[in-house]
């Protein structure tokens, strides 16, 4: 039933996304926050066929902690509903995506159109200096970050280093980290056609405030964030019965 479902979602999703992509083109004459609402109808649209067809729903836990001022949301990064999932919490956030996606006709000019933030993950200190910079101006239009501290999708129960770049965003913009867990993983792993129905935690803990300094920072942001995945995993796996699927890295 699971690969039957599956494979009905990805011939509705692609169809989809391939109709409505060539209507988009005239919208993104408008203002960029009009165009940044049209794209958001297609997420939600597209939440709502994971939910239907898919039996994939989400819960969310420590939204209060969004509240106020613009901040970093760091999150855990498993699959890729977790590309789309922000985009229903959060009010115009950005994204930080790999560059490579804005080569991609239609979905990347959307993302440039939108002012989502590309980084050349093989572009050293000038990738980070931009980094820097294009996230200050996003978070200057009042606009939450949206980043992956691994930089990748990393399975359950996987150890992937933290990168450099969410470090010095918290240095250098002197606005709150939020750390983000989630356990998308369990319901639609990395790199696997079958998806699995149930409900995505996606948990945002306290914030980490400026003024620690980077190694600290990196410590406790890892630490949290590690600590919370691995607890709803678990609850995940309890709940469900699933076991960890198996991923080609």
């Amino acid at each position: 039933m699971s690969f039957f479902r599956s494979s009905i979602f990805a011939v509705v999703f692609y169809a989809w996304s391939a109709f409505m992509s060539p209507l988009y083109l005239p919208l993104m004459l408008g203002s960029r926050r009009f165009f940044w609402r049209c794209c958001l109808s297609w997420c939600r649209s597209c939440i709502w066929l994971i939910r239907v067809l898919l039996g994939i729903d989400f819960e969310v836990r420590g939204q209060e902690h969004l509240k106020g001022e613009p901040v970093i949301v760091a999150a855990k990064h498993q699959s890729a509903w977790d590309t789309l999932v922000f985009n229903a919490i959060i009010l115009d956030c950005a994204y930080v995506v790999k560059r490579e996606l804005f080569w991609f006709p239609f979905f990347g000019w959307f993302l440039s159109r939108v002012g989502m933030i590309g980084i050349d993950r093989s572009g050293g200190a000038s990738a980070l200096k931009k980094l820097v910079a294009d996230c200050k101006d996003r978070l200057a239009s009042r606009r939450t970050i949206i980043i992956f501290p691994q930089g990748t999708r990393t399975p359950p129960g996987a150890e992937r280093p933290y990168l450099p770049g969410t470090a010095a965003l918290y240095t250098q913009c002197k606005v709150p980290v939020v750390p983000t867990a989630l356990n998308s993983g369990v319901f639609w792993p990395r790199r696997t056609f079958v998806k699995r129905p149930g409900t995505v935690v996606v948990e945002f803990l306290p914030p980490i405030a400026p003024g620690l300094n980077r190694r600290e920072f990196s410590a406790r942001l890892e630490a949290e964030i590690e600590s919370a995945t691995t607890r709803i995993e678990q609850e995940a796996y309890s709940k469900y019965g699933y076991q960890p699927a198996p991923t080609i890295d």
